[in-house]
């Protein structure tokens, strides 16, 4: 599998089905695998936090989740094939899931979203085995207790839903003591499948614009602001490259 660098974080070049035929290498294996799709604005804050950076580097996955990883991949003469968003690849792994008899564990959200997102995938890919799910407003205290939760549950994919970069934390920080085989961040993945939020209109997706919905919907607009700072970062980085090649 190859892959190409934005400011310094890894991406790996792959589609979307050639993602979850490497996810379903990590379940055969059994090993634990943690899995980041990665957007502009946490590529931008790995670029100036070297702790985040390297738990995305140390990733066994990373996608290009967001039209602003593959503009950068393009500008630095690296081309990506395709955006591999974060709900796109949960939907495809939950298809196949349902194929496979993989066990699905759904951690984040507010209470009972994580819930309402399970049943709809249970409806939407019948088969699909779910081996539980939590709420991500927990105390540290009842910490010990949802760890021990999930590793009883052996599931073979676990979704964890606590926005970024807090999820890429708590999976590099988790994932060898609940020994399970594919961990991946998903942002607000459940709140698009309990109904909670809306995603942008597919012209708006096919288009790569569905960034500017979120923006236009008032859900990231302090959180956009991050978007210029990335872009003129890869400029940067692509003049340097050009400079010296």
């Amino acid at each position: 599998m190859s892959s190409v660098y934005i400011l310094g974080n890894r991406v790996d070049s792959l589609t979307l089905a050639e993602a979850v035929d490497r996810v379903a290498g990590f379940i055969a294996a059994g090993t634990p695998h943690q899995v980041v799709t990665l957007n502009a604005e946490i590529a931008y804050r790995a670029y100036r936090e070297a702790r985040l950076q390297e738990v995305i580097n140390r990733a066994a996955l990373v996608t290009a989740d967001g039209a602003g990883i593959v503009w950068a991949a393009r500008k630095l003469g690296t081309p990506l094939p395709q955006r591999v968003t974060g709900i796109d690849l949960l939907e495809a792994l939950a298809e196949a899931g349902s194929r496979q008899g993989w066990r699905f564990y759904l951690y984040g959200a507010a209470p009972g979203v994580a819930a309402r997102a399970a049943k709809r995938l249970t409806v939407t890919y019948p088969g699909l085995k779910i081996a539980g799910s939590s709420h991500g407003y927990l105390a540290a205290a009842d910490m010990p207790q949802l760890l021990a939760e999930i590793k009883a549950a052996r599931p073979q994919v676990l979704l964890v839903g606590l926005g970024a970069p807090k999820q890429e934390y708590w999976i590099a920080e988790h994932l060898q003591e609940l020994e399970i085989p594919v961990a991946m961040g998903v942002g607000g993945s459940f709140d698009v499948l309990a109904g909670v939020a809306k995603r942008a209109p597919l012209w708006l997706q096919r288009l790569n614009l569905e960034w500017l919905y979120r923006i236009i919907t008032g859900k990231r607009f302090k959180r956009a602001l991050a978007l210029p700072r990335f872009m003129l970062a890869v400029l940067q980085e692509a003049r340097d490259k050009r400079q010296n090649p």
